[in-house]
C-alpha cells in the first residue's frame, strides 16, 4: 500500500512539472502509466486524469498569476468556445463518426508539429511588431510579461481572434466527443493562430484547463469513477509539481520548450491519427 502511494506520488510530480511546463495537463502522463503499468481500470485513470488536470490548473495558475504570466482576458474570452464546443461535443456522442475525427484532429496535431519546428529557426519568439487586429484591440487582449529567460519584460499582441476562437470550439467539441485532453490544441490555438508567444500561451492554457475539468469532474465524481485513494496522492504530487514546474517554465528560453512540446505533440497526433485507423493503445 505505502509503495503504491509512493508510486502515485512520483507519477503526479512527474505530471504536474510537464503539465505546468507545457500547459497539457498530464493526464497522456497519468492515464497510460495508470493502466499499462499498474493495471488499474481506465474507468478510475480517467476520473484520476480529470483531478489531475484540475491539481495541475490550480498549482500552476497561482504561480502565473502571481508573476502574472498569464493572460486572463483572452483565457475567459476563450473559454466559452471551448465550453460550449464541448457541450455540443458530449450531446453528438455516438453520432458523428468518431473515427474520421480522430484523424482529423490527429493530423491537425502533426501539422502543428511541423509548423513549431519551423518556428525553432526564428529568433525571438515574442510578437513585439506585431498590431492587434479589431476585434483583440475593443477586448484588450494584449498583454505584457516578464521573461526571467531573457531578463527583459516583453509586450506582446494579439491576431487572428476569430481564427483562435474556431480552435477553441474545435477542441473543446474534440475533448467532449471523443475525451480527449485538449491543452495541446488550447496552446497550439494561442501560439500558432493568433502569435501569442509561447510562454503565457502555456500559461493561460493551464488556467482553462481547469475550468474545463472542474465542469467535467461533477459528473465523474457522481459516477463512481473518482477512487480517492488513488486521486488524492495523485494531486498532491501534482500540486507540488505543478509549483515547480511553473517556476522551471519561467526560468527557459521559449525554443527549449518548444523543443519538449513538439515531440509530445507528435506522439499525440501520430496516436491520434492510428486510433481512427482502429489501432487501440492499452
Amino acid at each position: 500500500m505505502l509503495n503504491t502511494v509512493l508510486i502515485l506520488l512520483g507519477v503526479g510530480l512527474m505530471a504536474g512539472i510537464l503539465g505546468a511546463i507545457l500547459g497539457i495537463g498530464g493526464g497522456m502522463i497519468i492515464t497510460p502509466i495508470l493502466t499499462l503499468a499498474m493495471g488499474l481500470d481506465i474507468k478510475y485513470a480517467i476520473g484520476a486524469s480529470i483531478i489531475a488536470v484540475i491539481a495541475t490548473s490550480s498549482g500552476a495558475t497561482i504561480a502565473y498569476l502571481k508573476d502574472e504570466m498569464l493572460n486572463l482576458r483572452v483565457a475567459m474570452f476563450l473559454e466559452i468556445a471551448t465550453s460550449v464546443g464541448a457541450i455540443i461535443g458530449a450531446l453528438l456522442t455516438g453520432i458523428a463518426p468518431t473515427n474520421v475525427l480522430f484523424m482529423l484532429f490527429g493530423a491537425l496535431l502533426v501539422f502543428s508539429s511541423y509548423n513549431m519546428i519551423r518556428k525553432l529557426r526564428g529568433k525571438s519568439d515574442a510578437k513585439t511588431n506585431a498590431e492587434d487586429d479589431q476585434l483583440s484591440e475593443k477586448l484588450k487582449l494584449s498583454g505584457t510579461y516578464y521573461d526571467k529567460a531573457e531578463a527583459k519584460q516583453v509586450d506582446y499582441h494579439v491576431k487572428n481572434v476569430p481564427g483562435g476562437f474556431t480552435m477553441m470550439f474545435g477542441a473543446g467539441f474534440a475533448s467532449g466527443l471523443l475525451g480527449i485532453g485538449s491543452g495541446a490544441f488550447k496552446v497550439i490555438a494561442m501560439d500558432t493562430i493568433m502569435k501569442m508567444p509561447l510562454k503565457p500561451s502555456s500559461a493561460t492554457s493551464n488556467l482553462m484547463m481547469g475550468v474545463t475539468a472542474a465542469a467535467s469532474a461533477t459528473v465523474y465524481f457522481f459516477n463512481g469513477s473518482i477512487r480517492p485513494d488513488i486521486a488524492a496522492p495523485l494531486a498532491i504530487g501534482i500540486l507540488a509539481g505543478a509549483t515547480i514546474g511553473s517556476r522551471i517554465m519561467q526560468r527557459l528560453k521559449p525554443r527549449v520548450i518548444r523543443m519538449i512540446f513538439i515531440p509530445i505533440i507528435l506522439f499525440m497526433g501520430v496516436q491520434m491519427v492510428l486510433k481512427g485507423f482502429g489501432v487501440n493503445f492499452g
